[in-house]
């Protein structure tokens, strides 16, 4: 698995093959029972805000369609454009834990992106 990581204030060209992200906001609402219900290997998906929401954000849901959280706002500032001009990408969950962890470091999951699409507009 090639691993990409992107500190920097400058987002990746194109969207990278696969990336690591923990999902944030899980606290709200009724995401804790949804965070509960998610298992190790459990398939979610992922959906960009609407237009022109900004800051975009990316959230993420159970496949029943209850969300569960959002990504970091520093992954969304790409890849919710790079998922509006037509880019596909899923989620799974790789770990999950409990409420002796901090919230944001409760769920990471592991995004896979077409490979090869150029985002459209890059920065």
């Amino acid at each position: 698995m090639a691993r990409t990581e992107n500190r920097g204030t400058h987002p990746p060209t194109t969207a990278p093959e696969r990336f690591r992200a923990t999902v944030h906001g899980s606290v709200f609402g009724s995401r804790t029972e949804q965070l509960e219900r998610i298992r190790a290997g459990d398939t979610l998906l992922l959906i960009p805000d609407p237009p022109p929401q900004d800051p975009p954000a990316i959230w993420v849901h159970r496949t029943s369609g209850d969300p569960v959280g959002h990504l970091p706002p520093e992954i969304a500032s790409w890849l919710a454009p790079w998922m509006k001009e037509g880019g596909r990408a899923t989620a799974r969950a790789l770990r999950v834990k409990g409420p002796d962890v901090p919230s944001w470091r409760r769920l990471l999951i592991e995004v896979v992106c077409e490979r090869g699409r150029a985002l459209a507009h890059p920065p």
